[in-house]
């Protein structure tokens, strides 16, 4: 018995042993020691948010990443270019500099709007005005005379500085809800009065313009300290500032109270006429199957109000570090695998929209499609997107992630088709099964989506290595897969809204010359 127990446990253990050697993968253990022990993460991060800085469509420093990216991608010996996909109004930041210098001095915390006109190097002084309480549009056309020669404030004073879940921590139970009563009436307020001059926040602001202003002043406050979203200007030929909260707030009490504010704001910035737009394209060859590809997806352009970290430099990082390791462990794929740096997402998806449109020999035999983001943070869903067999590729694929990753993504298949958001959406409309690695908050709506906050400072490199790794191995599994893609979908539901039978979404062209009929 002893002799057989001995042999028993032999058996078992070479059986294991055989059992660990076929689960080992090189190519996967490869991917997961060089990100991280090697990552190549925050030098890239250094390089593109604070050397380059933001990337707004039609500046000349989105052209300076796209260049820069084809530039990394050669020392990684990945075939990469840039492709034109249409023209954007040109414009390039200058200096801002907000000042009020009456009834005291200081220096204001804000900045121009993209696209905004530029003033001199003097700037423009003025004094600081509030909108009226009017009855009606009449009262309101008989008041307009008063803009000329001031700066207007169109933003309703906000009541609080304070994040809701800064009250919710200290405030008494009766006094937040007092608070969030007063500001819901104030904003019902506003809005109203704003209705009755006839106009809406952003057709105001061409008949303040024509009625002689001498710029707008804006507080488009993110729910956050010290966070703002710095979006784009609508004026034509007069200054448009945003200036945060704290300051703004000041300004308009002291207009309130008969103070009058004088501010000085220098605003410059240049026009640089139309524009080429490029999407950064890199590819490794597939050797048995090149016809068919697998896709990286990540928007390279961002707003200007932060340098763009986590909206999308984070994702961009995520797709060129997956690259940089497919390449070193995985340099001959089945199939082709691409990485799309998109341009103009912010605009409406353009870059990606355009990349679909004129490459539909593409498009078709695509195997797989990963897109992120939203933020810093590590991936914690991952939907079917509409897939009828999602389950079976994506489980799959997801199943020879690592599961220290894998344990915090939570699936949905099939799921249902995302219809924008992103520019996977782009590739969904046309038929290709493309996914988005949707991540974990890190409070990036009010913190760092579209804001002044948007900077290197805010990525969490461990999240972001994580990603990495994730797609580069979801990249690899399906680049292997025996199996082409199955692309059959659901049957979409009744709409709760309409009562119609849903019906999946159909592809839209980009917009190809953005902003010029403008200029």
């Amino acid at each position: 018995m002893k002799k057989l127990s001995k042999l028993s446990c032999i058996v078992a253990l070479l059986l294991s042993v055989t059992f660990y050697a076929q689960e080992s993968n090189p190519i996967i253990e490869g991917i997961v020691k060089e990100a991280n022990e090697n990552s190549q993460l925050e030098r890239l991060a250094h390089e593109m948010l604070d050397v380059i800085g933001p990337r707004l469509v039609g500046s000349p420093q989105m052209k300076q990443a796209n260049d820069w990216a084809v530039a990394q991608y050669g020392k990684w010996s990945i075939s990469a270019k840039n492709e034109k996909w249409g023209e954007w109004r040109g414009w390039e930041r200058g200096i801002t500099h907000i000042d009020m210098v009456s009834p005291r001095i200081q220096t204001l915390d804000g900045t121009q709007l993209a696209w905004n006109p530029s003033t001199s190097k003097k700037g423009v002084t003025a004094e600081a005005i509030i909108l009226p309480t009017v009855k009606d549009s009449m009262t309101f056309k008989n008041w307009l005379p008063n803009v000329k020669g001031k700066f207007v404030m169109i933003s309703m004073n906000q009541p609080t500085g304070r994040p809701d879940y800064n009250w919710e921590e200290f405030a008494t139970e009766e006094s937040f809800k007092k608070m969030k009563e007063d500001r819901d009436a104030q904003t019902k307020a506003w809005r109203e009065n704003m209705s009755h001059t006839g106009y809406n926040s952003r057709t105001i602001i061409a008949a303040l313009e024509e009625a002689g202003a001498a710029g707008i002043i804006t507080s488009n406050w993110s729910k956050g300290f010290g966070a703002n979203k710095i979006f784009s200007a609508r004026t034509k030929k007069i200054p448009t500032v945003d200036i945060e909260l704290e300051d703004y707030g000041m300004l308009y009490r002291l207009a309130e109270y008969g103070n009058k504010p004088e501010l000085k704001i220098v605003a410059e910035s240049k026009e640089l006429g139309a524009v080429p737009n490029f999407n950064t394209i890199a590819e490794i060859k597939g050797t048995e199957k090149p016809e068919e590809y697998v896709i990286l997806s990540a928007h390279f352009d961002s707003w200007d109000g932060g340098t763009g970290a986590t909206d999308n430099g984070t994702g961009t990082l995520v797709m060129m570090e997956a690259m940089r390791l497919l390449k070193k462990f995985y340099p001959n794929p089945k199939r082709t695998i691409i990485v799309g740096h998109w341009g103009s997402e912010e605009q409406g998806l353009n870059g990606s929209r355009a990349f679909v449109e004129d490459h539909p020999e593409i498009v078709k035999n695509i195997q797989a499609v990963f897109n992120q983001d939203n933020g810093t943070g590590r991936v914690v869903n991952l939907s079917g997107q509409g897939f009828l067999h999602s389950y079976d590729f994506l489980g799959r694929w997801l199943n020879a992630v690592p599961k220290d990753i894998s344990k915090h993504i939570e699936t949905n298949y099939p799921g249902a088709p995302g219809r924008g958001g992103s520019d996977y959406a782009s590739f969904l409309a046309a038929g290709a099964p493309a996914f988005s690695l949707s991540s974990l908050s890190w409070s990036y709506w009010n913190y760092t989506w579209h804001t002044n906050l948007d900077t290197y400072d805010k990525i969490v490199f461990d999240d972001v290595r994580s990603n990495a790794i994730l797609t580069a191995i979801l990249t690899y599994m399906a680049s292997e897969d025996e199996q082409s893609t199955p692309k059959d979908k659901i049957v979409l539901p009744m709409s709760r809204r309409t009562g119609e039978q849903m019906v999946w979404p159909t592809p839209r062209s980009p917009e190809r010359k953005g902003m010029l009929e403008e200029k």
